[in-house]
């Protein structure tokens, strides 16, 4: 099925075209307005939410806008401020309007006669949010965002000197690829250590964040956070039940193969120890793979890359670059991580990451095209609530253009072997990726239990899930107080906290995708197009059958994925 990208913007009905938002009182006379309009028919019903869904887009892009502006420039007062502006001025007033809006759309007497493509889903939707609303909360949660914001700033700036160099945390990962032990070695302490150097000022922000979001489960009537986070992701498809048994299965299912990989990575590299310095090193001694040697370098091999797995792809990826929609190098006063934002009123998101010549950078920019090509095959759906997408299924479409487009990667590794090599890397690397999505789920269940445990709780209970997870080949000997902390380096705990669990169900996903493209490439390159197309007008089950696979995480499944997965490697291995 051929595509076409729309690059006009749509035209605004509700809001003046010039319309800036400048304070909480220059946007106010609309959301008055919007809550003023008469709802007397079905008719009525459909175009308040789409006023409303205007309006919303609006001040969701303004907000991204800050929040992106401020990641790429995070030392910057301005910048802060901007930010912290939209952050106590806008938001807490709006949310009182939205759980009204909710309130009228659901209590209109039409809504049963809404479609139930499309509408059954936000009203679902709705009415957990009114159950879930309490007004207390709403101070609460922009102390939450405030606090969430230091993460970055605190880890920003961290910065190490290699080889008389300034480097940031990002570009110091890069020498942990190099042959020679003793420099692998004393970057990784570098890294580890100027990580510690703030591990008191990381662990006063979790007590804060922990302290306060139990007291927003507490006010909304739930046990613990956990509970509350579930219902406010609107998980509706699965439980916590059932993350407990993805837990048990990948300890089961998954564990024993990564100790089978460590093992051998010890054999190759002929040590009497395996440490944490030597896991991403090419065991053969093989100089680091570069996929790219500069950031645009990176972002022109990429857009080929999309060209060739299908066109359209490929100009998602162009028409961002007309608007310069990316961020993509590593440099001090930068948030740490990558992301793809998108922006609701234009419809073309934005790139961040932290580029540094290594494979994973090379990964993470297909990783978030992924979630690109999500975002403006979705952006003219009718309504901002049908394009915003649960995280296991915008993970589905980033993770698995990881894989969709892994027959092409010649185009950063015109070497055959390189080539081979870089995939062999990344698919151990998905091996690695579901035992640390358990860890850091199965830490955040704990934590949102027992959220009034003391430190020495807190670093006995990790580093027994973490001891469930890993291998019991690396040795951690001296290094107890790095691997203690090491959960610090994992933003998702300060700033979007249960957002985890997601990348292990995508990812299963994934790797049911590019199985059925191993097997029919056309058919499954076009499911999965149809399966984004959706947005979230359907429920996750249907989203993921609409790609050719199942909604499942069970210990069946996961073993059946590896056994795949371990397939795929032993036959690049031996070609």
């Amino acid at each position: 099925m051929s595509r076409t990208i729309s690059v006009e913007a749509p035209q605004r009905n509700f809001l003046p075209s010039n319309f800036q938002l400048s304070t909480w009182d220059s946007v106010l006379p609309y959301f008055e307005k919007l809550s003023s309009l008469s709802i007397q028919n079905l008719e009525e019903l459909q175009q308040f939410c789409i006023s409303r869904s205007e309006l919303e887009s609006y001040l969701s892009e303004n907000f991204a806008w800050r929040y992106i502006k401020m990641s790429c420039d995070n030392q910057n007062e301005e910048l802060q401020k901007s930010y912290q502006q939209f952050v106590n001025d806008i938001m807490p007033n709006a949310s009182i309007y939205e759980d009204a809006w909710n309130k009228k759309v659901v209590e209109s007497g039409y809504a049963d006669q809404l479609p139930s493509h499309g509408y059954g889903i936000m009203l679902r939707g709705m009415k957990k949010a009114i159950e879930i609303f309490r007004e207390e909360n709403i101070p609460l949660y922009t102390e939450l965002s405030n606090l969430s914001t230091e993460y970055g700033a605190l880890t920003g700036g961290l910065m190490v000197e290699i080889d008389g160099q300034e480097k940031t945390l990002q570009q110091a990962n890069a020498y942990l690829e190099s042959t020679e032990r003793n420099k692998r070695q004393e970057v990784y302490l570098l890294v580890a250590n100027k990580r510690l150097s703030i591990k008191q000022e990381l662990n006063e922000l979790f007590n804060k964040l922990i302290e306060r979001r139990h007291q927003v489960s507490q006010n909304a009537g739930f046990d613990n956070f956990r509970d509350y986070s579930f219902a406010s992701l609107g998980r509706f498809d699965y439980t916590a039940a059932d993350c407990f048994e993805f837990h048990e299965a990948v300890a089961q299912t998954v564990v024993p193969m990564v100790n089978q990989q460590a093992a051998k990575r010890k054999d190759v590299l002929q040590v009497e120890a395996l440490k944490p310095w030597d896991k991403a090193v090419d065991p053969w001694g093989r100089k680091p793979l570069v996929p790219f040697s500069t950031a645009d370098e990176l972002l022109t091999k990429t857009i080929q890359v999309f060209d060739e797995l299908d066109p359209f792809l490929g100009n998602c990826l162009k028409e961002m670059v007309k608007l310069n929609r990316f961020d993509l190098d590593s440099r001090k006063g930068k948030n740490p991580g990558g992301y793809n934002y998108p922006l609701e009123e234009s419809g073309f998101p934005f790139i961040f990451m932290n580029a540094a010549g290594q494979v994973r950078d090379m990964v993470t920019l297909l990783h978030e095209g992924g979630h690109a090509v999500h975002s403006i095959v979705t952006k003219d759906l009718a309504l901002n609530a049908f394009r915003n997408v649960p995280s296991e299924v915008a993970e589905l479409a980033s993770m698995s253009m990881e894989l969709l487009t892994i027959d092409h990667w010649d185009i950063y590794f015109p070497n055959p072997e390189e080539a081979k090599r870089a995939k062999i890397k990344h698919l151990e690397d998905i091996l690695e990726t579901l035992p640390w999505v358990a860890t850091i789920d199965a830490f955040q269940h704990w934590i949102y239990e027992n959220p009034t445990h003391s430190q020495a709780e807190r670093d006995a209970k990790w580093l027994e899930i973490i001891a469930r997870f890993s291998d019991n080949i690396t040795d951690w000997s001296d290094l107890q107080e790095i691997k203690t902390n090491i959960w610090q380096k994992q933003l998702h705990l300060f700033e979007v906290p249960f957002y985890y669990i997601e990348y292990a169900i995508a990812q299963l996903g994934a790797l049911a995708v590019w199985r059925n493209y191993c097997r029919q490439p056309k058919q499954a390159l076009e499911q999965y197009l149809q399966a984004l197309e959706l947005g979230y007008t359907e429920p996750m089950k249907t989203i993921y059958a609409a790609a050719g696979i199942e909604f499942n995480f069970s210990k069946a499944y996961i073993a059946e994925l590896m056994s795949f997965l371990a397939e795929k490697i032993k036959n690049l291995e031996e070609s």
